[in-house]
């Protein structure tokens, strides 16, 4: 059985057209300690339910989504273009 992601751009399309990029995390400000950077370049939590991730549909439209999906069951609950998240972090 195929996953499929609904990309707001081309529809429904087999996960295997993306690639995961990781979490949707607030960036230090550039003047940040190095500590700030290296946890927000290196560490990562791995939580269990609803979480939002960078998406990249490498084999479709290109373009750059955030998907919050399960961790658990990998259900999908919502996609959406990358570029009106700006500032917004994962639950």
């Amino acid at each position: 059985m195929a996953s499929f992601v609904t990309c707001p751009h081309c529809g429904p399309r087999p996960k295997e057209e993306f690639t995961v990029k990781g979490a949707v995390l607030p960036r230090p400000d550039p003047d940040a300690s190095p500590e700030a950077w290296f946890d927000f370049v290196y560490l990562r939590d791995n939580p269990r339910g609803a979480y939002r991730e960078y998406w990249h549909h490498t084999s479709g439209c290109r373009r750059w989504l955030v998907i919050e999906r399960d961790t658990a069951t990998h259900e999908i609950y919502t996609t959406s273009d990358a570029a009106g998240h700006r500032g917004e972090v994962t639950p």
